[in-house]
């Protein structure tokens, strides 16, 4: 047996899909210990989206340690702060007219999350929050509770309170209109709902199966939210930083909402960084109220400036992913048509799609097939039952039909077999 089965917790999940020891990544192909090259249709869970080791990004890390630059610095002012600070309001921030403060809440999405939920409680004076079906925002207990997984909610161990799922965009398939439940209960002194402090939501649910709302959902929530005084929080941790297209995954339903939180690709590298946005209005922390170790971790911020004035200051990384994202459509829909008697269903927007099968054992089959072909493929959805495509944004044309190719493969082969 392996140290890794010795000696590491059983908590570990992606080895076991993925049983071999990786040594190398470059771009969007990571190597195992004996050559063999996969395509990755994974990238660390949407932290890599500029791709493994990025020439341009390593360049500037590197240049920054060697000449000793300074690596941790929890909140303390730095010159690489600084520089992400000054690029971030001038590449993302000022041509997009939002006006947000910038809180480095952590190292993790899930401390991004915690910081906007203490900060709209704090700031309402209210404890629930309102969430959606199949969201995930994290695995600290405040970001659980506004989890939809209940296998992920069951590892608690204690109740997890003050938050109220309401439907997803679709979740009931057209037959209410939408938000008739959530109105309701909030017009209705006898429904039970708390007055809501904020609505937290992703506009692609990427761990609930890669549902994605439509700018019509998105422009409503926005505008009921407005209408009864309730903060929206949208959680752009795995979608943000260009997935969709657009660096937030918000953009193109025109919305604005009061708080963000952001965190995977923001790193750049696959750095540990997050950041949680709010309106200046709401930035009513006390010095040190919320803190953290590793909120400052320096070679972060130089990676993720160096991303933001390579791959930002024009429409060139946007326009690429949305083109991309239209083949990976045509190739499902392909998919499908090849197989009508499986009923697959393809989902997502963006560079973040999903096929969907009849069940997770179907999808996990083919995420399998896909491994031992070459590619690296996670599921995702309540029963595991999507399979999920997140690549590198920079992946080339010609590594994203070799996936392809080999994801119709999988799929052919396994549906050949049931």
């Amino acid at each position: 047996m392996s140290v890794f089965e010795t000696l590491e917790s059983e908590v570990r999940s992606y080895s076991r899909g993925w049983p071999v020891v990786f040594d190398r990544a470059v771009g969007s192909h990571l190597y195992d210990e004996s050559g063999k090259s996969y395509v990755d249709f994974f990238a660390g869970a949407g932290a890599l989206n500029y791709g493994h080791n990025n020439p341009v990004l390593k360049q500037a890390v590197v240049d920054y340690i060697m000449r000793d630059g300074v690596t941790h610095a929890l909140d303390m002012n730095t010159a690489a702060k600084r520089d992400f600070l000054e690029s971030f309001r001038d590449v993302v921030l000022a041509p997009r007219e939002l006006d947000y403060k910038v809180m480095f809440p952590g190292p993790a999405g899930a401390n991004a999350v915690e910081a906007a939920l203490k900060l709209a409680r704090k700031v309402t004076g209210r404890e629930s929050i309102v969430n959606f079906t199949n969201a995930f925002h994290g695995m600290t207990l405040g970001a659980l509770s506004v989890t939809g997984n209940s296998m992920k909610r069951g590892g608690a161990g204690i109740p997890l309170v003050h938050a109220t799922p309401m439907p997803f965009d679709n979740y009931l398939d057209g037959q209410v209109p939408d938000f008739l439940w959530f109105e309701r209960l909030l017009a209705d002194s006898g429904s039970g709902l708390n007055e809501p402090a904020a609505v937290i939501v992703e506009t692609v649910q990427g761990e609930g199966g890669i549902n994605a709302a439509r700018v019509e959902w998105l422009r409503a929530l926005a505008e009921l939210c407005k209408r009864h005084g309730i903060l929206l929080i949208v959680d752009d941790v795995q979608m943000g930083c260009g997935r969709t297209g657009p660096f937030f995954s918000f953009e193109v339903a025109g919305i604005t909402p009061d708080i963000v939180c952001l965190s995977k690709s923001i790193g750049a590298f696959g750095f540990p960084m997050a950041l949680t946005l709010m309106r200046p209005d709401l930035d009513i922390w006390e010095p040190g109220e919320h803190n953290g170790t590793f909120r400052g971790v320096n070679p972060a911020f130089v990676a993720a400036t160096e991303a933001l004035r390579t791959y930002w200051t024009d429409d060139t990384l946007e326009k690429g992913t949305l083109a991309k994202g239209e083949q990976v459509e045509r190739v499902m829909h392909g998919i499908a048509e090849a197989h009508p008697a499986a009923g697959l269903k393809v989902k997502g927007r963006g560079l973040a799609r999903g096929l969907r099968f009849a069940d997770g054992a179907t999808a996990g089959a083919v995420c399998h097939a896909a491994f031992e072909r070459g590619l690296l493929m996670e599921t995702s959805g309540p029963d595991g039952e999507v399979a999920k495509v997140m690549p590198p944004l920079t992946i080339t044309d010609d590594e994203l039909d070799q996936g392809l190719g080999v994801l119709t493969e999988s799929v052919a082969a396994t549906l050949g077999r049931s």
